[in-house]
């Protein structure tokens, strides 16, 4: 009894624990969300009135709109350059055994270790040497860099699911390394490529001091943001962020549900 008692006690505590540290965490975000519908100018409580002022400004803003845009054609592209790399790097853990393969996993994992202000200041400084800094492309590979180890993360998983006597099964019965490659190994791990398609676009999309470093006049809607705010406090910047985050929220939540309901899939293969 006293065991049960106190497992009931920790586990109210834990659960407490919990809402407080999502609480902490996006007390923020919801605040954000509150004010971008305040009618006044200043972030006040009780609230002026409700109001979409600021989100009818943020729609009439063209630079804003520019920044969406490059936002959008950044993340898209850099979510399927940095899963194609991402695959290929998983592959190559999954397939093959060699010398320094631990070595290779350390330094193909480093990227999102780095603090961005260095890696940024690094990209800068390459890009820079072979005149492509400034531009939007300086901010596709710099973002490829950062996202393509969560891509490979994601796949190795879902890789590391999969029966090795499939591909070998597929050899026997005459299919060439590339056939397998194609009829079985993609089909088991679209669910996975997908996945880690829309988290390397939210990595991307989301992200501000690599493109603050490299994107020049280029701007993100993240460096947009910081270069509002340099100037004056603006409401827009609650409506921004909004935006922001429901899209990146979505693009992650999109990557989570396509990857669990690869589950029973899964299941069926190893039946």
């Amino acid at each position: 009894m006293k065991t049960a008692s106190a497992w009931n006690v920790t586990g109210r505590a834990l659960g407490l624990y919990t809402v407080l540290a999502y609480g902490f965490l996006f007390a923020p975000i919801l605040a954000s969300f509150v004010f971008s519908l305040n009618a006044a100018r200043f972030p006040t409580l009780p609230l002026a009135g409700f109001s979409t002022q600021w989100y009818a400004a943020v729609w009439a803003d063209t630079a804003v709109w520019q920044a969406f845009g490059n936002s959008a054609r950044i993340a898209l592209t850099t979510g399927v350059l940095a899963t194609l790399f991402g695959f290929g790097a998983a592959y190559t853990d999954y397939r093959y055994n060699f010398i320094g393969k631990s070595a290779y996993l350390a330094i193909a994992l480093l990227p999102p270790t780095v603090p961005v202000i260095i890696l940024g200041l690094a990209m800068l400084s390459f890009l820079s040497r072979i005149a492509l800094s400034g531009q939007v492309v300086s901010v596709i590979i710099a973002h490829v860099v950062l996202a393509t180890p969560f891509a490979m993360a994601v796949i190795r998983l879902r890789l590391s699911q999969m029966d090795t006597a499939l591909e070998a099964a597929a050899w026997n019965l005459g299919a060439s390394p590339w056939q397998s490659l194609r009829h079985v190994v993609l089909p088991f791990v679209w669910p996975a490529l997908v996945s880690a398609l829309f988290l390397t676009m939210a990595v991307s999309f989301d992200e501000y001091a690599i493109a603050w470093f490299v994107s020049g006049l280029n701007e993100t809607v993240p460096v947009r943001i910081l270069s509002i705010l340099q100037g004056s406090v603006s409401p827009e910047i609650n409506a921004i962020g909004s935006i922001v985050f429901t899209t990146s929220i979505c693009l992650v939540v999109l990557a989570q549900v396509i990857y669990l309901r690869s589950a029973p899939a899964k299941t069926q293969d190893t039946n």
